[in-house]
């Protein structure tokens, strides 16, 4: 994916020691995408940073001011843009990603592939699950223990109607809500869905992040959900059957 960027970064707290950081838009395929990172503080008051979006010197500061970023997520192969930038500024992070992800990073160095069980580096703040299933793409999905927030990636987008009729033309927002990517079903988008042929896998990783009975959920594209995430996540995930 090419990417070009607009915007600036905001840096917004929703719990103890957790932070989502929003960044400004991407083009992908010519579909105006928004971007957001979270932001997590460790027990040692390293931060392990999700996702990240385009550092900029503002953006710098107020993480600086937070902590020292040791810990840098890919969630699956779509979510490297910006990753290199981050390593450049901050030498000693480690970064971490799925294998598919490494493999279309061969540029960058990363550590051990993630799976189904958080690399003890990450203090124990962590639980996720490896969603598979897919020929077209993976997904970890990561629950933050103290502030009970699932943060998912692409399993999830949920567009505002605000937002589409902002940033999107006519026929991209017939497809939006034909896809069910929007406030109300929350879905994965159509082709995605359609590439898992073992939706048994998939099921099994669903199963196992309700089981966290998440009271947030942050998403990566779309509205975030401040309470009643299990809920949420019900919805949002019913298309795996």
């Amino acid at each position: 994916m090419e990417a070009s960027y607009q915007g600036d970064s905001v840096l917004e707290r929703i719990a103890d020691d957790i932070w989502l950081l929003e960044g400004g838009l991407v083009d992908f395929y010519g579909f105006a995408y928004p971007t957001r990172s979270v932001v997590v503080r460790l027990p040692s008051d390293r931060l392990w940073i999700w996702s990240p979006v385009q550092l900029t010197p503002s953006l710098s500061e107020a993480i600086d001011r937070l902590g020292t970023p040791r810990h840098l997520i890919s969630p699956n192969k779509i979510h490297h843009l910006f990753l290199a930038d981050w390593r450049a500024a901050y030498p000693d992070a480690l970064l971490w990603g799925p294998k598919s992800t490494i493999d279309k990073r061969p540029d960058l160095h990363f550590q051990e592939p993630l799976g189904d069980r958080p690399p003890p580096e990450w203090e124990e703040a962590f639980d996720q699950a490896w969603f598979q299933g897919s020929r077209f793409m993976d997904e970890i999905v990561f629950f933050h223990r103290a502030s009970r927030t699932v943060i998912l990636a692409d399993l999830s987008e949920n567009f505002s109607d605000d937002f589409l009729r902002t940033n999107w033309r006519a026929w991209q927002r017939w497809i939006a809500y034909a896809w069910g990517i929007v406030e109300g079903r929350g879905y994965a988008p159509l082709e995605w869905r359609l590439s898992f042929f073992d939706r048994r896998a998939a099921r099994s990783a669903r199963d196992r992040v309700l089981a966290w009975n998440a009271e947030r959920v942050v998403m990566a594209h779309g509205e975030w959900q401040p309470s009643n995430g299990r809920r949420y996540l019900e919805k949002a995930l019913s298309w795996m059957g």
